[in-house]
C-alpha cells in the first residue's frame, strides 16, 4: 500500500495569530513503508500544529533528524503521533547552536523497532501492574541495574523505586517510574529522559516519605539531546520529552516571618507560624538590613510552638517588628523538602548543576520539592526549573518549592502562558531568579514566593549599569559599561539582577518578596517586541510589551536590594539596555502608538532598606495607591515618558514615606557606628536621604503622610526634593496636596555636590525646580510655590514678599509661577522639533538618551535630532538689585515682575510658558534696540498698560512686555509656549 504523509491544513483561523500555514512537502511511501522527509517546519508552525492536535496525540521520540530516513511502520489506524526531532538553530542572543524541538505530524499507531511510542491510556484502559525496582522480574535480563547502567523503562511498564539505586549512567522512561511511599529512597543518576512520567506523590495524596533524585557528572561531555556537538549540550538533568513530572512533596508552610526582632547572638528566634517545621530542617533567615549577605542559614535544632532554637548564634540582627506602620519583620523561609532534586557536591565547585527542562507537548505539576545545586552557569536554557516553549500551560504549576544555592537563575518561564507560580522560597542565586524569558509570556501567576539573596555571579561582585551615586561607583563610564555588558553573566542584565525579571506587563505579580538582590528586586524590563526564539516572527510584531496594559502588580514587597522596584531601563535586542529608554505606556490600542494612554495602578506595594531607591518608575499615567516607603536612600522617583504630553506622569495617593525606623540595623563601618545605624550608602555616609524625589514633567502627590525626616549631625534630609542633579524637563505643574508630615522637615534640595549626583548633565533642571503646593498643607500658604534658594542658584521669583527656608534650601512664594526660555528653544527642546504625535515623540525619544534605532515604535525614516547650537555667551537676570545666573536658557518666573537682562549675546529670544491667561512679565535689554514682533509703545506708561506684546525704545535699552493672551492648555508642559519675541542689537 502508498500512504502520504499526513499534511496539516486546518482553517487558517485555527493557528496561532501571525503564523501561516505550513507549506509542507510531501513524498509517497515506497513499497518498504519508509518515511523520507523532505522539508521542515519553523517553530512557530510547530507549536500552533502542537496545540491544535495536542488532544489527539500519541508522542514518538527520536534521537536526531536523519533517523526519520527508512523507518519502517506497520499502519493499522489513522491516529496521530507526534514525532519529536531535534535540530539546530542560531541563537540571537549569543549566536551559539541551541537545541529546538520541531514537531511533525503523521499518519500512522505502531512502530516497529527500537524506538518507544508513549501512548495515553484511554477511559476504561486496564490499569498497568506495577512492579518493584528491586524484583529482578522488572528487567528484561532479570537482574536489577547496577553501577553505571543505563536504564530503560518501556511504554506499558510502571515501575516503583523500592530502593536506593547505585550511580547509574543515565535513566529513560518511557511508561512510567513512581517513588515508593513506604520507605526513604534515593535516585542516584547522570540524567532522565522522560518520555513518560515520572510520579512522586499525587496532589490527593502527597509524597510523606524522603525522596532524592541526586544527577552526577561522571560521564563529562554527554550530550542525551542527540544534537550532537558540544555546544548547549543537555546533560544532568530531567529532560521532558512530551512526558509528564509529577512531584507532590507534603511542605506547605514554606515562610513566615519573625514576630520579634532577633538580636545579633541569638540561639532562638520567635516565628509567627512554624506549623510542620521539625528538628534538622533547614531554614535561612533574609537581611532586614541594606546588606543582603546578612541573611543567615541555620538548621533547627529544637523547636515548641513557634520558638524556633537554631545550631548557632545569629551573626546580625534580623529586625521583627512593624515600625511606624510600614512591616518590616524579616522573612525566615524553610528551605528542607522530604522531595529534593538535587547535583553531587562537585557542583559547588563547577557551577555545572543539575537542570529541569520541559520541551513542547511536556507537563510538570511540582509541588513540595527542593531544588540545590541546580543551574548550570553561563549555559543558556539550563535552568533549576524552566518550562520551554510549551504556549499554553493551564493547569501546571510550581508552588511550595524551595530553590536555593543554584547557578543559573530559578524559575524560567519562556514561551510559556497561563502557568501557576505560587510560593516558592529561593536562596543563594544567580542570575534573574523568577524569569519571563523572552517577553511574549503572558497570563502567568507569581504569588506570594520569596527570593533571598539573589547574586549575578557564583563568586564575583556585580558590575552593574545602574544610577548610582558618583561617590559610589567607578568614575570611567565608558570602561565600566563595557565591564557590565560583557562580562561574566549570562546575559548583560544579569550584571544588575533581578530577582523578579519581568518582560511582559500582562502576567499578574501579587504578594511576592525580593528580599536581598545584589542590585534589583523587581524589574519591570520591557522590549518593544518579543525577542530570543520569538524575534522577528509574525507572532511577535503584533506583540508590544511596552504598550500591553499591566495585568496586576499588587502587594510586593522589595527591601534590602539596591533598587528595590525598578519601572525602566527597557531591555533592547541585544540583551543590553539603556538607563533612559523608551518607557512603558499602555495604550487603548498597542498597535496603535497614537491611542489613548491607559492608567496603570500599582496597589500596596512595600519598598524598604534599599540601598538606592525604593522605587523608580519611567512611564505616563502611573498611579501608586497605598504604597509604604522606608528607610531608603530615597524613597521614590519618578520620571517622564512622553515629554509632558500626559494627563500626569506620576500619582503617589494615600502613601506613607518614613525617613528611618526603629530598624536601626546592624553598624559596621565607623560612621555607622558613631551613627548608632547602618546607612544606605556607606562609601557616602553623609548622602541626604529623601522620600519621594520629583522629576521631569508633572507629578502629583496626594494625601500622603512623611515621618521621620530630620537633618543630624551625620546627614541632612528632607520628604520632598528633587532628582540630583537633573537637566530635563521641568515644569511648574508637579503638585502636592493633603500631606502630612510627622517629626519630618517637609522638604530639602541639597546644594549641588557631585558625590551625590548621579546626572552629570548640568543641573539644568534642578536650578529651575518649582514644586506648587495647591492647599499649604507643605508651606502653610495655600496655592504657594516651593523653589530652590540655596544661595548659589535662588530662582529670580523670589523676592522679599517670599518666604525664606533655609535648612530647606528653599523659598516659598506665591502668584503666577511660569517658565522663561532665553532662547529659540523649548526648554531643553529645540523649537523645530516636531512633538505634537506620540509617534513624533518616541522617534525623538529614539534618537537621543542612548536608545537604539529600533526601540519605541518610531517611523521607520527617523528625522535626524536637531542638533545642538553652539555654546552661547552667558545671560544673567537682575531683579530688584540682585543677580541671578542662568544654565541652560531657562529659568522660573513670576508674573508681574520687571526684570533686567544682562547679556554680550547680539540676539536673544524671550518666551513664556505655564503661565495664566493676563500674565505678563516686562524685561529691559540695554545694548538691544529691534523686536522681531510686538507693538512698539511710545513711552514706558504706555508699555506698561499694554494688553499685548509690546516695546518700547528708550535710552540705550529696549524694554519687552510679554503678555500672556491665551490660556494654558489643559496638559501644562513647558514646550509649550504662549508669548514669545525676539530681539536684537
Amino acid at each position: 500500500m502508498t500512504f502520504i504523509l499526513h499534511q496539516l491544513a486546518p482553517p487558517a483561523s485555527s493557528w496561532l495569530p501571525g503564523y501561516d500555514e505550513p507549506a509542507f512537502l510531501n513524498e509517497w511511501w515506497d513499497g518498504n513503508e519508509s518515511i523520507h522527509v523532505l522539508g521542515q517546519w519553523s517553530l512557530g508552525m510547530v507549536q500552533a500544529a502542537f496545540m491544535r492536535h495536542q488532544t489527539r496525540q500519541r508522542i514518538l521520540a527520536l534521537p536526531h533528524l536523519k533517523l526519520l530516513r527508512s523507518i519502517r511502520f506497520t499502519l493499522s489506524c489513522a491516529e496521530q503521533i507526534v514525532v519529536i526531532f531535534q535540530v539546530s538553530e542560531a541563537h540571537v542572543m549569543r549566536k551559539k547552536n541551541r537545541s529546538f524541538l520541531f514537531l511533525s505530524l503523521i499518519s500512522a499507531s505502531l512502530l516497529v523497532g527500537v524506538f518507544a511510542i508513549v501512548q495515553a491510556q484511554s477511559p476504561g484502559a486496564s490499569a498497568v501492574k506495577a512492579t518493584k525496582w528491586s524484583d529482578p522480574a522488572t528487567w528484561p535480563n532479570r537482574k536489577v541495574p547496577v553501577a553505571g547502567d543505563k536504564v530503560t523503562i518501556d511504554a506499558g511498564k510502571e515501575v516503583v523505586l523500592d530502593v536506593n539505586t547505585p550511580a547509574l549512567n543515565g535513566v529513560t522512561v518511557n511508561g512510567k517510574l513512581s517513588f515508593a511511599n513506604t520507605a526513604d529512597v534515593e535516585l542516584t543518576t547522570e540524567w532522565i529522559m522522560l518520555h513518560g512520567e515520572l510520579e512522586i506523590g499525587t496532589e490527593k495524596a502527597p509524597h510523606t516519605r524522603k525522596a532524592t533524585i541526586t544527577f552526577t557528572d561522571n560521564v563529562k561531555g554527554e550530550d542525551i539531546s542527540g544534537v550532537g556537538g558540544t555546544t548547549n549540550r543537555v546533560d544532568r538533568g530531567i529532560l521532558l520529552m512530551g512526558g509528564t513530572l509529577n512531584l507532590h512533596g507534603n511542605q506547605t508552610n514554606t515562610w513566615t516571618k519573625l514576630s520579634s526582632t532577633a538580636a545579633a547572638g541569638a540561639t532562638s528566634i520567635q516565628v509567627l507560624n512554624a506549623a510542620g517545621w521539625r528538628v534538622g530542617d533547614e531554614i535561612v533567615l533574609a537581611s532586614t538590613d541594606f546588606d543582603p549577605r546578612q541573611a543567615e542559614r541555620r538548621t533547627i535544632a529544637a523547636i515548641r510552638g513557634n520558638t524556633i532554637t537554631l545550631d548557632k548564634k545569629l551573626d546580625y540582627m534580623h529586625f521583627g517588628k512593624i515600625t511606624f506602620d510600614v512591616d518590616e519583620r524579616g522573612e525566615v523561609a524553610m528551605l528542607t523538602r522530604n522531595i529534593k532534586l538535587q547535583a553531587s557536591a562537585d557542583a559547588e565547585q563547577s557551577f555545572y548543576g543539575g537542570h529541569v527542562m520541559a520541551m513542547v507537548g511536556s507537563k510538570m505539576f511540582v509541588e513540595g520539592v527542593e531544588f540545590n545545586r541546580m543551574g548550570q552557569n553561563m549555559t543558556l536554557a539550563r535552568y533549576p526549573i524552566h518550562w520551554h516553549l510549551i504556549g499554553d500551560a493551564k493547569g501546571q504549576y510550581i508552588k511550595n518549592a524551595s530553590l536555593h544555592d543554584t547557578y543559573n537563575r530559578c524559575v524560567t518561564v519562556h514561551g510559556t502562558n497561563f502557568l501557576h507560580v505560587e510560593n516558592n522560597v529561593t536562596y543563594n542565586t544567580v542570575g534573574h531568579c523568577f524569569f519571563l524569558e523572552d517577553g511574549i509570556e503572558h497570563g502567568n501567576e507569581f504569588i506570594k514566593n520569596l527570593a533571598i539573596q539573589t547574586k549575578c555571579h557564583p563568586t564575583l561582585e556585580c558590575v552593574p549599569t545602574n544610577l548610582a551615586a558618583n561617590g559610589e561607583r567607578d568614575s570611567n563610564r565608558q570602561n565600566y559599561r563595557e565591564r557590565s555588558f560583557h562580562g561574566n553573566t549570562l546575559l548583560p542584565s544579569d550584571n544588575t539582577v533581578a530577582a523578579y525579571w519581568i518582560t511582559n506587563p500582562d502576567n499578574s505579580f501579587i504578594d511576592n518578596v525580593a528580599a536581598g538582590s545584589d542590585e534589583n528586586g523587581f524589574w519591570l524590563s520591557l522590549p518593544e517586541h518579543p525577542q530570543g526564539a520569538f524575534k522577528d516572527s509574525a507572532v511577535s510584531k503584533t506583540i508590544w510589551p511596552r504598550r500591553t496594559p499591566l495585568r496586576a502588580f499588587k502587594g510586593n514587597v522589595a527591601h534590602s536590594n539596591f533598587d528595590g522596584f525598578m519601572f525602566d531601563r527597557n531591555i533592547y535586542e541585544d540583551n543590553t539596555f539603556g538607563l533612559a529608554t523608551i518607557p512603558f505606556l499602555p495604550l487603548a490600542n498597542p498597535a496603535d502608538l497614537d491611542s489613548e494612554g491607559v492608567e496603570t495602578h500599582f496597589e500596596s506595594l512595600t519598598s524598604y532598606k534599599n540601598r538606592n531607591g525604593g522605587l523608580w518608575s519611567r512611564g505616563d499615567l502611573f498611579v501608586f495607591s497605598d504604597l509604604k516607603l522606608a528607610d531608603n536612600a530615597i524613597g521614590m522617583t519618578p520620571s517622564a515618558g512622553d515629554l509632558g504630553s500626559s494627563r500626569f506622569k506620576t500619582r503617589l495617593v494615600d502613601s506613607l514615606v518614613v525617613g528611618e525606623t526603629d530598624n536601626s540595623g546592624n553598624a559596621t563601618t565607623p560612621e555607622e557606628v558613631a551613627y548608632g545605624r547602618s546607612l544606605p550608602k556607606k562609601l557616602i555616609p553623609d548622602f541626604p536621604i529623601r522620600g519621594y524625589e520629583y522629576y521631569d514633567y508633572r507629578d502629583d502627590v496626594v494625601n500622603t503622610t512623611f515621618v521621620n525626616f530630620q537633618d543630624n549631625d551625620r546627614r541632612k534630609t528632607g520628604a520632598l526634593s528633587w532628582l540630583l542633579f537633573a537637566s530635563s524637563g521641568v515644569s511648574t505643574g508637579s503638585t502636592i496636596s493633603g500631606a502630612k508630615f510627622v517629626n519630618a522637615k517637609p522638604v530639602y534640595f541639597p546644594k549641588i555636590d557631585t558625590r551625590f549626583d548621579n546626572d552629570n548633565r548640568g543641573g539644568v533642571g534642578y536650578r529651575t525646580l518649582s514644586i506648587h503646593d495647591l492647599d499649604g498643607s507643605v508651606t502653610g500658604i495655600r496655592d504657594s510655590h516651593i523653589m530652590l534658594h540655596d544661595g548659589e542658584n535662588d530662582s529670580v521669583v523670589t523676592d522679599d514678599t517670599c518666604k525664606i527656608q533655609p535648612t530647606w534650601n528653599a523659598s516659598v512664594c506665591t502668584g503666577d509661577v511660569g517658565r522663561l526660555n532665553l532662547s529659540d528653544s523649548r526648554g531643553e527642546l529645540a523649537g523645530t522639533v516636531d512633538i505634537e504625535t506620540r509617534t513624533a515623540r518616541f522617534a525623538l525619544l529614539s534618537s537621543i538618551g542612548g536608545n537604539r534605532p529600533a526601540a519605541g515604535a518610531a517611523p521607520a525614516a527617523r528625522p535626524a535630532p536637531a542638533p545642538r547650537p553652539a555654546p552661547q555667551a552667558p545671560i544673567a537676570l537682575v531683579r530688584n538689585g540682585k543677580e541671578f545666573h542662568i544654565t541652560g536658557n531657562q529659568s522660573t518666573v513670576r508674573a508681574g515682575t520687571e526684570i533686567l537682562v544682562k547679556t554680550e549675546r547680539k540676539e536673544v529670544s524671550l518666551s513664556l510658558a505655564e503661565m495664566d491667561q493676563g500674565s505678563w512679565v516686562i524685561f529691559e535689554l540695554p545694548g538691544f534696540t529691534k523686536a522681531a514682533s510686538g507693538t512698539e509703545q511710545p513711552s514706558m506708561d504706555a508699555l506698561r498698560k499694554a494688553n499685548g506684546t509690546s516695546y518700547f525704545r528708550g535710552g540705550d535699552a529696549l524694554w519687552v512686555k510679554l503678555v500672556v493672551t491665551k490660556p494654558p492648555l489643559p496638559i501644562v508642559r513647558p514646550t509649550d509656549l504662549q508669548a514669545s519675541i525676539a530681539v536684537s542689537r
